[in-house]
């Protein structure tokens, strides 16, 4: 791969300034300085360096994200800030989110640039379970449990809902477990009931769940074993 590309893929910077920065001797390959912007290297074995810091090769990035209150799931919009706008990196107009969290939802959400892997979190046919935790402005009835498992429908809509797990840990709290991602569905589904959501944060997609170490606005990149459990 030419120098200039690898490193503008890699930072985000302009392949023009790149070549700026390379007449001030900030490039390095192997110890040495470099000026030629179409020298080749070797991703795999050269290191390469820029202001004296190592530059990793190009690749895909997977992160978690624990979204605050008042961000949209999205990687540009006119009127509120985004969820990318939590992430201080290189290239953060890459990445995309893998699936939608209402506006006023908290909790975990998966950015990456990889679009097999996204695909793979938001497909229906994957069935892969999320997990929330609600409050709710009324008490839950137990017989909302065997409603959720058994799918109920949804105003406006006429197919039933896929079966979901309600955990019911206090009168006004929940835990819910889906398969699907309708249009504000948790809230859809305890509106049915003749119930309100008052609060809703995510915690668990497949199997990634949200780093309590993480606070809200924070993230992480993910670990090798969290990028892989998503895969067949």
């Amino acid at each position: 791969m030419r120098l200039d590309k690898y490193l503008s893929q890699a930072t985000g910077i302009s392949r023009k300034d790149i070549r700026r920065l390379m007449r001030r001797d900030d490039v390095s390959v192997n110890g040495m300085a470099v000026r030629d912007p179409s020298l080749h290297i070797d991703p795999e074995a050269d290191e390469v360096c820029l202001q004296d810091q190592p530059v990793e090769a190009p690749g895909h990035r997977y992160l978690m994200v624990y979204k605050p209150v008042g961000y949209v799931s999205a990687s540009d919009d006119p009127t509120h800030p985004t969820v990318n706008s939590l992430v201080d990196l290189p290239r953060q107009d890459s990445l995309h989110c893998c699936g939608r969290l209402d506006i006023d939802a908290t909790g975990l959400v998966l950015l990456t640039d990889d679009g097999q892997w996204s695909h793979r979190i938001t497909s229906p046919r994957h069935k892969l379970a999320k997990s929330y935790r609600v409050t709710t402005a009324d008490p839950i009835e137990p017989e909302a449990v065997a409603t959720f498992a058994e799918g109920l429908k949804l105003h406006g809509e006429l197919k039933r809902t896929r079966p979901a797990r309600l955990e019911i840990l206090s009168a006004c709290e929940a835990v819910v477990e889906l398969t699907e991602g309708r249009y504000h569905q948790v809230k859809r589904m305890f509106a049915a009931l003749g119930n309100r959501v008052l609060s809703l944060h995510r915690q668990r997609i497949g199997p990634i769940e949200l780093d309590p170490e993480l606070a809200p606005g924070d993230y992480r990149y993910l670990t090798e074993s969290e990028i892989h459990s998503i895969l067949p």
